[in-house]
């Protein structure tokens, strides 16, 4: 039957209202915007990187040292393990693996034993009864470690996740307006900021781990003799000291490997001036508990040096002149006002749990981005003028009805990436010239099957009917399998083939609506108003 329902009627009619509502904002100069009423929308749509111009910078996550550094807790545990039970030992580190071989064999059961129990399960709820590390017994008293693959990938993913989550943080922490950041394959975190020219101060804060740790430095060793001759005592290691205010190098100093507090326990970090000296420092002030260790050390070490550690460089290692109650402190050292910036920034947004490589940096002009912009007006254009002429020249009336609703098509789809905040990229422009001409193919579907419906003897309105409702189970298949291929594209690709991705899946939702649904309320209300005796198509 060739009529509409009332209820779809009105959903219509909000869908275009809705559409236009939010699709207006972006053709508004900034001007008018700023006057429109506080229930209107004034959002809108954001630009890509290629559009606006901007840095982007891909970054590896450096899983292999987090790999390290987690063989060397274990080795650590290990070596805790056995000398409390006291059995002899040695160790060797191929690549990737520990292996323990046990001096006497009466002690290799015990020590085997003691080993399996430093042995912790995995967290995942999925890999319950999996442990971190696989254990096997190569002979001649020997026991190896290598780290089980289920925790390698559990590692990876969650060592992924808190470097975005910390990159996200110090971005923000910058103030940048409007950063994309997200992961690409499985070590990969792709940073984009619009309006960044120079991107070397971005990198620099990215790249830094900030890991910053309180130490005591060890006073009754001789360091010098540690500088000239290696001879290290083994609960200590020897630290670079960061240059003095003059600029000028200073010896290095050795502090005890043991961690007093972590740099986790910091609540708050901000750009200060040294009451002493009037120079620019950092301050800093722990949570609850750090507040509480951090009295504890200061009461038990007054008249000894800590050092402030970052990233295995020594900031500052200040005497303890008394107890420090309020869980603040300073840091002092050679700061500029932006280098004391920074330094609070990195300590706020917390340490990266691996290191960060640049891989790959690239900037876009501004100037770029504008002739990006008009270059996709043109082409968007000229695509729908071309579409339009064709719909007219070969479906005459019924082609411009096509082409009216190919216009409010491209009004919703500005209006939907608008309103769920999607971006638009020059790959992205690509995909909306594309979504008008996939948009007519439906109607050309329709308009075709309609001829073929007339002359099997069919009546007008039969012809009309018909044609509709034989050409629909097509176009759902059509959409349905373009929607998952839209899909695909967008959970596997990045960047640009994302930008693609986002304006075809919405387009394909777009011209479903206009050319089965609005399509065919226009052709309704143009029977109803003239009353056509013949179907001319």
């Amino acid at each position: 039957m060739l009529q509409v329902s009332r209820w779809v009627r009105v959903l219509v009619g909000l869908v275009l209202i809705f559409g236009f509502a939010f699709a207006l904002p972006n053709v508004l100069p900034e001007s008018t915007r700023s006057h429109l009423p506080s229930w209107a929308p004034k959002d809108t749509v954001s630009l890509g990187l290629d559009l606006q111009g901007g840095s982007s910078v891909l970054l590896q996550v450096q899983l292999d040292q987090v790999v390290k550094d987690q063989l060397d807790f274990m080795v650590s545990d290990i070596r805790r393990g056995l000398r409390k039970a006291h059995i002899g030992y040695e160790f060797q580190r191929p690549e990737g693996t520990i292996v323990v071989k046990v001096k006497d064999a009466a002690d290799y059961r015990s020590a085997f034993d003691t080993i399996k129990g430093l042995n912790p399960a995995l967290t995942n709820a999925a890999l319950i009864g999996q442990r971190q590390y696989d254990i096997t017994e190569p002979g001649n008293n020997t026991i190896a470690l290598k780290m089980s693959e289920a925790y390698a990938k559990q590692l990876q993913r969650d060592v992924v996740g808190r470097s975005i989550e910390v990159v996200r943080k110090r971005i923000d922490e910058l103030g940048t307006k409007e950063p994309a950041i997200e992961q690409q394959g499985t070590d990969r975190i792709v940073v984009q900021v619009p309006g960044l020219a120079d991107p070397s101060h971005l990198l620099s804060i990215l790249q830094t781990t900030a890991k910053m740790t309180f130490q005591m430095v060890d006073e009754s060793a001789d360091v010098m003799a540690a500088i000239t001759q290696r001879r290290i005592p083994p609960n200590d290691e020897l630290l670079e000291v960061e240059k003095d205010r003059a600029g000028q190098q200073q010896l290095p100093v050795l502090v005890e490997k043991r961690v007093l507090i972590a740099g986790d326990r910091l609540k708050d970090a901000g750009v200060t001036t040294d009451q002493n000296t009037g120079r620019v420092a950092v301050s800093f002030r722990f949570d609850g508990v750090g507040a509480k260790e951090f009295a504890e050390i200061t009461k038990e070490n007054v008249g000894k040096r800590f050092a402030i550690v970052l990233d295995k460089k020594v900031l500052t290692y200040p005497t303890i002149q008394e107890p420090i109650l309020g869980g603040s402190g300073q840091i002092t050292g050679n700061f500029t006002t932006q280098t004391a910036t920074d330094l609070s920034v990195l300590l706020r947004a917390g340490a990266l749990p691996a290191p960060l490589k640049p891989i790959q940096q690239m900037t876009v002009g501004p100037e770029l981005g504008k002739d990006s912009i008009e270059k996709g007006k043109i082409a968007t254009v000229a695509g729908l003028a071309l579409v339009a002429f064709f719909m007219v020249l070969r479906y005459g009336l019924f082609g411009f009805f096509a082409d009216v609703a190919m216009a409010i098509n491209l009004v919703l789809l500005l209006a939907a990436m608008t309103l769920f905040g999607a971006t638009l990229t020059l790959p992205g422009i690509a995909g909306i010239v594309l979504t008008l001409g996939m948009a007519v193919d439906a109607n050309v579907l329709i308009f075709e099957r309609m001829r073929e419906e007339a002359r099997n003897g069919r009546s007008m309105l039969g012809a009309i009917d018909q044609g509709e409702e034989r050409a629909k189970a097509t176009i759902m298949d059509a959409n349905a399998t373009h929607l998952i291929a839209a899909l695909i594209l967008f959970e596997l690709g990045s960047g640009p083939v994302r930008g693609f991705a986002v304006t075809l899946g919405v387009g394909i939702i777009t011209s479903f609506f206009t050319s089965v649904v609005l399509t065919r309320m226009i052709i309704i209300g143009w029977l109803n108003a003239f009353k056509p005796k013949k179907l001319i198509i």
